[in-house]
Formats: C-alpha cells, sequence, structure tokens
C-alpha cells in the first residue's frame, strides 16, 4: 500500500477559499490517477474530484463543479484540490487516494492506497 500525505485543511469562513494538497512518500504519483475524497460526519465518504495521471483528465462532483479545481504537478510530485466558496456543508474530512492507471474515477471502490486525510471546517 502507497502512502499519501494530505494536507491544507482548516477552519475558514463561508466563502472562503483553501488549497489541499496530496504527497507521495517514497513513490511517484506520475503513474497513479488521483481522487479526492470527503467525508462528513454521519455520511457516507463521496467522491469529490479527480483527474488522470498525467492531468489531462478531470472530474467533478456536482455539489463542487465551478468552485473545486483538481490540479497536479508531477514535477513536485503533488495532487492539489483547490476549494473556493467554501460553503458549511462542504465541512468534512478530506481525503486522496490513489489507483495504478492512467483513468481517473471518483468510485471509492476502485482505489487501494489512502491517505489520513485532513479536516476543512467552514463555519463563520
Amino acid at each position: 500500500q502507497l502512502h499519501l500525505v494530505e494536507s491544507g485543511g482548516d477552519l475558514v469562513q463561508p466563502g472562503g477559499s483553501l488549497r489541499l494538497s496530496c504527497t507521495a512518500a517514497g513513490f511517484t504519483l506520475n503513474n497513479y490517477a488521483i481522487g479526492w475524497f470527503r467525508q462528513a460526519p454521519g455520511k457516507e465518504r463521496e467522491g469529490v474530484s479527480c483527474i488522470s495521471s498525467r492531468g489531462g483528465s478531470t472530474n467533478y462532483a456536482d455539489s463542487v463543479k465551478g468552485r473545486f479545481t483538481i490540479s497536479r504537478d508531477n514535477a513536485k510530485n503533488a495532487v492539489y484540490l483547490q476549494m473556493n466558496s467554501l460553503k458549511p456543508e462542504d465541512t468534512a474530512v478530506y481525503y486522496c487516494a490513489a489507483r495504478h492507471t492512467s483513468f481517473p474515477s471518483r468510485n471509492l471502490y476502485e482505489y487501494a492506497s489512502w491517505g489520513q486525510g485532513t479536516p476543512v471546517t467552514v463555519s463563520s
């Protein structure tokens, strides 16, 4: 299992922005499609966004389209989730996950390697 590390979660006011980062320890991400997922208290984990291994294909949940942007910098071995216009309903623990294919997916069951998560709280 690969070791992924998320960072960037914080407490932010509604309408604010955050950028989450996902980095890898001991392996390179450029052969992996990456997904961002979130899990709010009492709810199931859901797919937020995903990106292909080379970054040419992305996908977003309807709830975040137009507000979140996923990107990757394979030279820095990192994947990012830029979150703008944050809403209280975006409050959750955010996880990144890797699958050893070029094709992205928001289906969490298609991912074998996960990070520990970073908490995002949107509240005034």
